[in-house]
This record gives C-alpha cells, structure tokens and sequence, in this order.
C-alpha cells in the first residue's frame, strides 16, 4: 500500500476545512474568524460523497490514489474535495483516523463480548477482515520487527512512527511494550495509541491463556488485518478469498500447544 507522507504541514491543519461532526450528528465547518458552523444540506452532501469515495478509491488502489480520482468517484469538481480538504494529506489522515477509530471500537466489542481469548482476538480479526478495514489501515501500525531487531533488544517492542503532525524537534514514536503504548507525545496520536492499547489487551489475553504464540506482537495482528483483505471486483470472491486466507492466518498465530 502506497500512501503520501501522513506528517502534512502546520499550515494545513491549521487551515483545515473539512467538516467536524458533533453532538447530534451535525457537521460543522470552521469559518476564517474560526466560528464554527453547520454546513448547508448540499455542502453536507458533498462532503459525505467526497468521504464516501475516499474510503473506496483509496481502499483499492491505496493512498497514492490521486485526488482527482477522489473527485471522479464522488462526482464532484476536485476543487469541491480540495475546499472540503485542503491538501491530500488531509483528507488521507481524515480516513486513516476514522479507519483506525472503527478498528478501535471493533477490538473493544470483541474484548468486552467474548470471556474466551481466542475467540475474542479471533472474533476481532474476522470482523475487521471482513468490513475492508486492512485495506485503510495506517501502514504505520504496520512496522513488524525483524528477528534480528528482536533480539537486539532487552525488552521486546513495536515502534510505530507518529502518524499525525510532527512536533518541534523531531516526531515523536508510539512504542507498544508488553502490550501496552507509551508515548513520547500521547496527544498527538491517541487514535493509534487507543487502537494499539485495545489490541495488545487482545494478544496478552490470548497469550496468558496458552493459546497464541509467544512471538506474535500487536503489529503482526494488525498486519493479519490488512494481509487478508484482498481487493478484488468480485465481491462473493473477495468475501470467500479473505475468509480462507484469514483461516490460514489465524492457524499461524496459534500455539501448538493450543
């Protein structure tokens, strides 16, 4: 998966457009005099269009789709997507978030509804699998370790770059240990962190209980999620592909003394 640079400009946060949905699920806009605003009924439209095919242009054909792509599948001029998200880093990070919150509240659905560990976790990988979500997820959650780095280091880690704004002096790094995130600047990504917290109380559970291997980390969860969800045109083939590639997966990450 192909994605433009996540760590777009201050100026562009700054003077970022795009709606922000609150209380009642009203979309507002920010005005130059930052005021904020409901958007008009055919404004609101259009950004649910630009969104919508966001989500799908992006989902099969990665983040280094164009954003003239973006405008062509929503049917709107691209200088509609550019007033609605000033740049494309913008509107990437805007999907990237909100992939990473249902993945979120996915993982928290699974660990609240299943007493079992397996199930749990496996129950929190179908489900993600089958809703598309690897083919939106961050490649940032994605850095695996490589034995060699493994072993480089006393106590196990996953370091996953910041994905949001850089900060003076440096971006900052989420770190999952044990499980569990640290962060040298938590406000900056606690989408991810929030994500990557859920998940580790998934893989310790599953862990504790004997049941999956001892090696896997978080990431390699997350890389299960965006390896078996395949991108193809017909949707009973991709639905079958994704579920006999994730059984396959799934067999992996178990003990063998399970």
């Amino acid at each position: 998966m192909n994605i433009s640079d996540f760590h777009g400009s201050a100026a562009a946060l700054s003077g970022e457009s795009n709606g922000r949905v609150i209380a009642g699920g009203t979309t507002t806009a920010t005005t130059g005099v930052g005021r904020s605003t409901p958007l008009r009924v055919d404004a609101q439209r259009n950004l649910e269009h630009v969104l919508r095919a966001a989500r799908e242009v992006f989902g099969e054909l990665g983040y280094g789709a164009p954003m003239e792509d973006v405008a062509r599948r929503a049917r709107v001029g691209v200088g509609t997507v550019y007033r609605r998200f000033p740049s494309k880093d913008v509107l990437v990070r805007r999907i990237a978030e909100e992939e990473t919150a249902r993945l979120t509240e996915q993982a928290k659905t699974a660990l609240g509804q299943e007493e079992e560990p397996w199930q749990a976790l496996s129950r929190f990988l179908r489900t993600s699998v089958a809703s598309g979500a690897g083919r939106l997820l961050p490649p940032q959650v994605l850095r695996v370790r490589s034995a060699e780095e493994a072993a480089a280091e006393e106590t196990p880690e996953v370091r996953v770059p910041q994905q949001r704004q850089a900060v003076a002096g440096g971006v900052p790094e989420l770190r999952v240990v044990g499980g569990r995130t640290a962060a040298d600047e938590p406000s900056e990504d606690a989408g991810a962190g929030a994500l990557l917290e859920v998940v580790g109380k998934l893989v310790d559970r599953a862990r504790e209980a004997g049941e999956l291997r001892t090696d896997v980390t978080v990431a390699d969860v997350l890389l299960v999620i965006a390896t078996a969800a395949p991108a193809l045109p017909d949707a009973a083939q991709q639905a079958a592909a994704s579920a006999r590639l994730l059984d396959i997966l799934l067999e992996g990450l178990r003990s063998r003394t399970a």
